[in-house]
């Protein structure tokens, strides 16, 4: 028993971050996962759910253990609100968006924060779900000189009131089955406010306006589970760099993929792993 402590110890700690912290800044904070060597690392900010929180989206996306071992510091930054934590993204969600938070601001400060206190490298990735995705989207819209590049996942930014500053590349993941952010846009079945969403279509269109013309596109589709989902991958490249991605889940609903499941009655895909997409999309963008 004792050999096989020893033996199965190392892998563990292995699949484990190197070191996790908790950062306070301000009257908020930050949860960070470091690489084994941190300095000049790349830094990936994942932004809970409405609801959620940072430990919470470290748990239901399992993120950290892929993008450490690739070499990124994982940040996970807290929303505002006394149980219920969201972020201000415009249109949604919550007491931050009522109130008028100034989310964007915090998020830069986290980022400058993280690298000056860790020693973290100048290259910046961000990705969110649900409010979070939009929240991801709106900074990544408004600062697309602070980001590499984006990956929204069930959540869709306000493109009536948001437009995109610059270029930057866009990974976006959506169910089409989603009821609570619906892929076609409005208020959803068992949306938990009363927004109305922007489409797909339109979240796409304006990360790719600032591109211009002479782009291409290629589609491939994957369906190799029976669970009742395909999956749709819609390359838009200038040249040869594929500056967005649509990942299209047909019957997915309001989860991650790969991640833990929220609800029973919520469909996920098992075709594809949204922590694999995101990493592999970051980089195609170094």
């Amino acid at each position: 028993m004792k050999r096989l402590l020893f033996l199965i110890l190392p892998l563990l700690l292995c699949a484990l971050p190197a070191l996790a912290e908790t950062v306070e800044l301000g009257d908020r904070y930050y949860r960070i996962d470091l690489p084994a060597r941190p300095a000049g690392a790349p830094l990936v900010l994942v932004l809970h759910g409405g609801g959620g929180d940072p430990d919470q989206i470290a748990l239901v996306s399992g993120i950290s253990r892929a993008a450490t071992r690739q070499g990124y510091a994982v940040i996970f930054p807290a929303g505002t609100g006394n149980r219920l934590l969201t972020w201000n993204a415009g249109y949604c969600c919550g007491p931050a968006a009522r109130r008028g938070v100034d989310d964007l601001g915090f998020l830069a400060s986290v980022i400058a924060d993280a690298q000056g206190r860790f020693d973290l490298g100048p290259r910046v990735y961000i990705t969110g779900m649900s409010n979070g995705a939009m929240m991801a989207a709106t900074f990544a819209a408004r600062n697309p000189g602070a980001v590499r590049a984006l990956a929204a996942v069930s959540g869709t930014m306000d493109t009536s009131r948001t437009r995109v500053a610059g270029q930057v590349p866009a990974l976006i993941l959506h169910g089409t089955a989603d009821p609570m952010v619906p892929y076609e846009g409005g208020r959803g079945d068992t949306s938990l406010t009363r927004t109305r969403f922007a489409s797909v279509a339109s979240v796409v269109q304006a990360f790719l306006a600032p591109w211009g013309g002479g782009l291409t596109q290629t589609t491939r589709k994957i369906d190799r589970k029976d669970d009742k989902t395909s999956v749709t991958i819609t390359d838009h490249a200038k040249g040869a760099r594929v500056v967005l991605r649509l990942i299209t889940i047909e019957g997915g609903g309001h989860n991650w993929p790969g991640g833990r499941k929220p609800r029973k009655d919520m469909a996920m895909t098992h075709e594809i792993d949204a922590n694999t997409e995101i990493l592999k999309f970051f980089a195609l963008h170094p």
